[in-house]
């Protein structure tokens, strides 16, 4: 045969343009993307969730406050690229600047450095009308091009869902490990597991599972309420073999700090107690 094969048998050809290509076990190359120059980053720490509209950014904001609060320097790349959403929490609207040697992350007044689509942007409610490899492309480039400088942890923010950004994310960056974030809702176990898998299929660890929504409390009466149902989390992770590192109630002092733009100043005392 004139055709190279892998050691699977498959044809080089036919590897590249298999829709597994990314995460076939018989491919052995390494497409990590070298970071900017001027960065040092010591921790990559992906936060993802199987379905939106769970509360990932928050949890990302909050796990980069509580290791701002130890002492850490802390970064977040913004990976979702149509839905950011972090600047604002951080109340960050400023363009970020850049120089011959990279672009700068703006940082937020505790310090964090945050690099996103809406610093870039003109007008930050423009809609990002692009295709997967355009999005995927700019996601490298917030680690390529971005001057970090020295890092102890650097949160990845990324979209819901098990897509481009994600695969991106994982081929492409050293990612140390990922925080699945979920909710209580019956579906949470076959969503919960689609992310899992994901990242066992790229080799990344999962380092736990936060559940946010658990329950809200009554202010009268203290009495937790199950809005979205009984929680199976624990039986979930158990059966995944990983820690449960959080519940999250609906809590309305965090959300009004959101809403303020200031969640650097907010602590969250749900995962006070998380490892990294």
């Amino acid at each position: 045969m004139s055709e190279e094969t892998t050691n699977s048998g498959c044809s080089e050809q036919a590897c590249s343009s298999c829709a597994s290509a990314g995460f076939c076990p018989s491919k052995k190359a390494d497409l990590k993307e070298p970071s900017n120059a001027y960065s040092s980053i010591k921790k990559v720490i992906g936060v993802i969730s199987g379905k939106g509209g769970v509360g990932k950014s928050l949890v990302t904001a909050s796990l980069a406050r509580m290791m701002k609060e130890k002492g850490y320097e802390v970064g977040i790349l913004d990976a979702d690229i149509t839905g950011p959403s972090i600047p604002k929490m951080y109340g960050v609207h400023e363009l970020a600047e850049g120089s011959e040697a990279g672009i700068f992350p703006c940082v937020a007044k505790d310090g964090t450095k945050l690099m996103s689509i809406n610093l870039l942007l003109d007008d930050e409610t423009s809609p990002v009308i692009w295709r997967g490899p355009v999005i995927s492309g700019v996601v490298k480039q917030f680690w390529t091009d971005v001057i970090w400088n020295d890092l102890d942890y650097l949160f990845v923010d990324m979209p819901p869902g098990t897509g481009d950004v994600p695969l991106t994310v994982f081929q492409s960056l050293p990612v140390d490990g990922v925080v699945i974030v979920t909710s209580p809702q019956d579906l949470v176990q076959m969503i919960v597991k689609k992310a899992y898998n994901m990242a066992s299929m790229m080799n990344i660890p999962v380092l736990g599972i936060v559940e946010n929504y658990s329950y809200v409390k009554c202010p009268d009466c203290g009495k937790e309420i199950k809005v979205f149902g009984e929680s199976h989390i624990d039986e979930i992770a158990a059966e995944l073999n990983i820690p449960v590192l959080g519940k999250m109630p609906i809590d309305p002092a965090i959300a009004e700090a959101v809403e303020a733009e200031k969640i650097y100043a907010t602590e969250n005392p749900y995962l006070k107690d998380v490892e990294l």
